[in-house]
C-alpha cells in the first residue's frame, strides 16, 4: 500500500502554524534588513574592515554561548511565554537601536552590543521555536513543517537585503531598524493569541544543571540522534565555504558589483523555495538517506561549477541547484532530528543540533577564508567540493540510524510506582536501583544483546551509571544496577521521561526472562 504523499505546504492547514509562519517570515526579513542597515552604518567607518564583519559575529556569536543554556530553559519553563517573553524584549532592544540611531548616538560599540543582546534573544528562542512543532501539526506533517521552516529564512535572505538596500538608500537604516522592531511585534500577537494550555506539573521542576547533564546523557545514549548530528556536521562544515567565499567569487572571477551578488545571493533562496515545490514527492519516493545523498551531491555539483566555471549564467542555474540541494539537505536533518527527541528533552536536543549547525558554518566559513587567503577562493571551493563528496559517500558507512523517524516517543508510564516505607526528598540522593532476572541458560545470548540496548533506554532517562552483573552462586541470574543522581530525577523517569520505545525494549528483554524481574531502590545514607 503506498502512503498519499505529505504536501510541503499541509502545515499551512493550521491557522496556528499558518499565523506564526507568516509572522516568522516576516521578522526574518526584518533581521537581515536590520544587517543591511547595520553594516551600512559601519563601512563608512576609518575601521569599516574590521568593524563590518563583526556585525555577524555579534548576531551569531551568542548562539554558540547561548546554545545549550537555552534549550535547558526551554525544556524547563513554558515555551509559548518563553519565545512571547525573547521576542518582546528583542523588539524593545531593536527599538532602542532605531531611537539611537535617529538621534545621532548609535556609535560602532553601541551597536555592536545592541547586536549582541538582540542575538542573545535569538539564541534563547531557537530552540524553543523548534520544540514548539510537533505542539502544531501532527508527526507526519514535521518533515514538512522543516521545510517551511527553511523556506521562510532562505527566502528572506534572497528579498530581505535587496529591501533593505533601497529602504537605506531612501531613508537610512533608522526606518530599517523601526520595521525590524515593528516584526518581532507580529510573533507576539500571534503567540499571545494562540492559548495553549500549559502543562501539568505534577513534580517539581529539574535543577538547571541537572537537566543540563540529563540532556547530555539522552544524547550520548541516543545512536539515532548521535547520527543525526554527525550527519550534519560533515555536511555543514564544507557546504559553509560556499556561503562564505560566494562574495569573493562574485567580485573577482565574476566581476560583480554589490547588486550583483545580491543577485546571486536571491538565487540561493530562490532555489530553496523552488525546492520546496517538488520535496514532498522526493520524500515519499526516497527515505532520508537517499534524500542526503541528492542533497549533498547536489550541493557538490554547485560548488564545483562556482570554483570553474567563470559564467555568471552557469553560475546563477548552479545557485538554484545548491538552494534546493541546501533545503532538501537541511529540512531532512531537523525533521529526523524533532521526531528522535521525546517531548521531555526536545528543546535540549535541538539546542545541541543548533549548535553544531551554527558552530559548522562559523568555524567552516573561518577555516575555508584561511584557506582562501593562504592558496585561492578556487583551490578552497575545489577542497569543500571534494569534502562534499566525501560526505556523500560517506553515507553507505554512516547512514541515518534505520530507525530515525519511527520512534515511539508517546510519554508512557509503565513503570510501577514503588512501595515506600518513607517518602524521600527531591533533592535526597543518589538513588540505586537493582533488577534481578533469571535466564536460562540457551537464552542466555539473546538476553545480554536484549540487556545491551536496555542500558542505553536508563541511561537516556537519567541513569549516571548502568552496569549488569552475573551471579556466581546463582545460575542464570542476573542483577542489573543503574544510579540516577537524585530522588526527583527518578520520579521523573517513572512519570515524564518514558516513552513508549523504552516500553518495546523492556518487553523485548522480558520475552528472555523466566518469571517477573524484580526492583528495588536504594537511598544513598548521607555521611555524617
Amino acid at each position: 500500500m503506498t502512503t498519499a504523499p505529505v504536501s510541503t505546504w499541509a502545515p499551512l492547514r493550521s491557522p496556528v502554524f499558518r499565523a506564526l509562519w507568516i509572522a516568522q517570515f516576516v521578522s526574518n526579513l526584518g533581521t537581515w534588513m536590520q544587517t543591511v542597515g547595520a553594516q551600512w552604518m559601519l563601512v563608512s567607518d576609518p575601521g569599516a574592515a574590521v568593524l563590518v564583519p563583526l556585525v555577524q559575529t555579534a548576531t551569531t556569536l551568542p548562539v554558540m554561548l547561548l546554545a545549550l543554556p537555552s534549550g535547558v530553559l526551554a525544556d524547563l519553563i513554558d515555551r509559548r511565554r518563553l519565545l512571547i517573553a525573547t521576542q518582546g524584549a528583542m523588539a524593545a532592544g531593536v527599538a532602542l537601536l532605531a531611537s539611537l540611531t535617529g538621534t545621532g548616538l548609535a556609535t560602532p560599540a553601541v551597536l555592536l552590543t545592541l547586536l549582541f543582546l538582540v542575538g542573545c534573544g535569538q539564541a534563547l528562542t531557537a530552540p524553543a521555536w523548534q520544540a514548539i512543532q510537533p505542539d502544531l501539526v501532527p508527526a507526519r506533517q514535521i518533515p514538512a513543517a522543516a521545510a517551511l521552516g527553511s523556506m521562510s529564512v532562505n527566502g528572506a535572505r534572497a528579498i530581505g537585503p535587496a529591501i533593505a538596500g533601497v529602504l537605506v538608500a531612501v531613508a537610512g537604516p533608522t526606518v530599517v531598524f523601526a520595521l525590524n522592531a515593528v516584526s518581532f511585534l507580529g510573533i507576539v500577537a500571534v503567540l499571545v493569541w494562540w492559548r495553549r494550555p500549559a502543562p501539568e506539573q505534577e513534580l517539581p521542576p529539574e535543577r538547571v544543571l541537572a537537566a543540563l547533564g540529563a540532556g547530555g546523557r539522552f544524547i550520548r545514549s541516543s545512536p539515532v540522534v548521535r547520527r543525526i548530528l554527525l550527519r550534519t556536521g560533515l555536511f555543514i562544515a564544507p557546504a559553509s565555504a560556499l556561503w562564505g567565499l560566494l562574495p569573493v567569487i562574485a567580485a573577482d572571477r565574476l566581476g560583480l558589483s554589490s547588486s550583483g551578488y545580491g543577485v546571486l545571493l536571491g538565487a540561493l533562496g530562490v532555489g530553496a523555495v523552488l525546492g520546496g515545490f517538488v520535496l514532498s514527492r522526493l520524500r515519499i519516493r526516497f527515505g532520508h538517506n537517499a534524500l542526503l545523498l541528492i542533497g549533498a551531491v547536489g550541493y557538490t555539483a554547485t560548488t564545483v561549477v562556482l570554483a570553474v566555471v567563470p559564467v555568471f549564467a552557469a553560475v546563477l542555474v548552479a545557485l538554484l541547484v545548491g538552494g534546493a540541494s541546501w533545503l532538501l539537505s537541511l529540512s531532512t536533518l531537523n525533521a529526523s532530528m524533532q521526531l528522535s527527541l521525546p517531548g521531555w528533552v526536545r528543546a535540549r536536543g535541538l539546542s545541541v543540533y543548533q549548535l553544531v549547525f551554527m558552530g559548522g558554518q562559523a568555524i567552516g566559513s573561518l577555516a575555508w577564508g584561511l584557506l582562501a587567503g593562504a592558496t585561492s577562493s578556487v583551490i578552497s571551493l575545489v577542497v569543500s567540493a571534494a569534502l562534499l563528496a566525501g560526505c556523500a559517500v560517506s553515507l553507505a558507512w554512516w547512514p541515518l540510524h534505520p530507525q530515525t523517524g519511527r520512534l515511539d516517543l508517546r510519554p508512557s508510564t509503565h513503570w510501577p510506582e514503588p512501595n515506600l516505607v518513607f517518602e524521600p526528598e527531591p533533592l535526597d540522593g543518589p538513588v540505586l536501583v537493582l533488577v534481578s532476572y533469571r535466564v536460562a541458560p540457551e537464552n542466555e545470548a539473546a538476553f545480554l544483546a536484549a540487556m545491551r540496548v536496555l542500558g542505553r533506554s536508563r541511561q537516556r532517562t537519567g541513569a549516571a551509571q548502568w552496569r549488569l552483573y552475573r551471579s556466581v552462586e546463582q545460575e542464570g541470574t542476573f542483577v542489573e544496577s543503574f544510579i540516577v543522581r537524585s530522588w526527583g530525577e527518578h520520579m521523573h523517569q517513572h512519570r515524564t521521561r518514558l516513552t513508549g520505545q523504552d516500553q518495546l525494549i523492556e518487553q523485548h528483554v522480558y520475552r528472555h526472562v523466566e518469571g517477573t524481574p524484580v526492583s528495588r531502590h536504594y537511598l544513598a545514607v548521607p555521611p555524617d
